[in-house]
């Protein structure tokens, strides 16, 4: 009886096609945890054209009914409705968050309750920016209304 040595010959090729299949799934796993990129959205969203739905003179009402609730409402010369959002993202899914955008956009009323004037407040250079005037405020009320409201929503 002969004894052949083709199965020796025959198992190097099928381990060696199970080293590929591993490193392709190795591959394919961590390329898939590349292309996870999540991106998250906290507080209020923004509807697409609101602001324009809200001319200086309209009534609270109307304001409450393009944007809905306000997130914080203040007093300062009349009343000041608040909308706050933050967006961040995180590129693979186990590491933490990135804050890519904040926003806090603020509805200023007369006594009459009428809009007085809009600001879309963000920040750019490190600095609150009104995005709408394209000016950084100063100091005074609003600015201290508006820094701990950054503050707060800016958990890094």
């Amino acid at each position: 009886m002969t004894i052949s040595s083709d199965t020796g010959a025959q198992a190097q090729p099928k381990r060696g096609l199970r080293r590929l299949r591993g490193a392709l799934a190795a591959a394919l796993v961590c390329l898939s945890l590349g292309a996870c990129a999540e991106q998250f959205q906290k507080g209020y969203i923004l509807p697409i054209g609101a602001l324009e739905q809200i001319p200086i003179g309209a009534s609270q009402d109307q304001v409450l009914i393009v944007m809905g609730t306000p997130s914080t409402v203040a007093t300062l010369s009349g009343e000041v409705f608040y909308y706050i959002s933050q967006r961040s993202e995180r590129p693979v899914a186990f590491m933490p968050q990135k804050v890519t955008d904040q926003r806090v956009i603020a509805v200023y009323f007369d006594k009459s309750r009428k809009v007085e004037r809009l600001a879309n407040y963000g920040l750019q250079d490190g600095k609150i920016f009104d995005f709408i005037s394209r000016t950084t405020p100063t100091s005074g009320q609003e600015m201290s209304y508006l820094t701990p409201l950054f503050k707060l929503i800016s958990f890094r």
